[in-house]
C-alpha cells in the first residue's frame, strides 16, 4: 500500500475530456492494486458558463466565479491539489487560484517547460486548439519567455477545427470525421513548425487519430503525468 495526495479535478469542459484526463491519470499511475491508485474528487460540471461566449463572442458571463466555487468545494471535500483539463479555462487560472489555499497545477506552465526540456532548440510550436486561444494568447507569454513562437492554422482551417471541437462536445465527432485535425497538422508542418501541441482537451480525446512525422505533445497527457508526480511522488508509467 502506498499513500498519495487526493486530487480535485475541475471538469465538465467538456465532460468527455474530463473522463479522458482521469483515464490518463489511471494509466500513468504505478500501481500493484486498486489501493495504489490516486483518489480523485471530480466535479464534472458542464454547467460552467461558456468560455467561448465570454472570451470570443463577449456576450456571456465570466466562468471565474463558478470555477472558483468548484475549486473551494473540492478543497473542502479533501482535495490536496487541483487540476483542470480545459486549456481555455486557464484564462481564469489566477482568479481561481487566488481563491484557494492548495496547489493548482498550471497547464500552460507545465506544457511549455515540458516541451523546452524534451525538445531543446525548439523555435516554433504549432498549436491545435480552440479558436479562443489565438485571441486570448494563452500560451504565448509562457513560450515567449523561452524564445519560442506559437503558430496557428490559417483562419479557414481553424474554423473547420473549431467545428470538430464543437461536434466532439455534442457526441457527433464520428459523424463529422476527423479530417480537420489532420489537415491542420499537415498545414502547420508546411508552415515550418518544429512540433505540434494538442492544446484542447476535446482534441485530446481523438489524438490517436493524428498521423504526423513531427514530434507531437498533448497538454492533457502532460497534465496527467504531472498529477501522478505531485500526488504520488513517483515517476509516471
Amino acid at each position: 500500500m502506498t499513500t498519495s495526495k487526493t486530487v480535485g479535478i475541475l471538469g465538465g469542459m467538456g465532460p468527455a475530456a474530463t473522463v479522458d484526463l482521469m483515464q490518463r491519470i489511471i494509466a500513468a499511475t504505478p500501481a500493484a492494486d486498486d489501493i495504489d491508485h490516486i483518489r480523485m474528487l471530480v466535479d464534472n460540471n458542464p454547467k460552467v458558463p461558456s468560455r467561448m461566449k465570454a472570451l470570443v463572442d463577449k456576450n456571456g458571463p465570466s466562468p471565474a466565479p463558478v470555477l472558483r466555487a468548484m475549486a473551494r468545494q473540492l478543497r473542502d471535500q479533501g482535495a490536496d491539489l487541483l487540476a483542470m483539463p480545459c486549456n481555455t479555462a486557464h484564462h481564469y487560472y489566477d482568479e481561481v487560484s487566488a481563491g484557494v489555499d492548495i496547489p493548482f497545477l498550471n497547464m500552460m506552465e507545465l506544457v511549455s517547460s515540458h516541451i523546452a526540456k524534451h525538445q531543446p532548440g525548439v523555435q516554433r510550436v504549432g498549436l491545435l486548439a480552440s479558436s479562443a486561444l489565438s485571441q486570448i494568447r494563452l500560451y504565448e507569454p509562457w513560450f515567449d519567455a523561452l524564445g519560442v513562437e506559437v503558430v496557428y492554422p490559417p483562419a479557414e482551417k481553424q474554423r473547420a477545427l473549431m467545428a470538430l471541437i464543437v461536434a466532439i462536445k455534442a457526441n457527433a465527432g464520428d459523424a463529422l470525421g476527423f479530417a480537420a485535425l489532420q489537415d491542420c497538422a499537415e498545414t502547420l508542418e508546411t508552415l515550418g513548425v518544429d512540433c505540434l501541441l494538442i492544446a484542447c482537451t476535446e482534441l485530446s480525446v481523438i489524438s490517436q487519430q493524428l498521423k504526423t512525422p513531427l514530434p507531437s505533445y498533448d497538454a492533457a497527457d502532460i497534465l496527467a503525468r504531472e498529477v501522478v508526480i505531485q500526488a504520488t511522488g513517483k515517476t509516471p508509467i
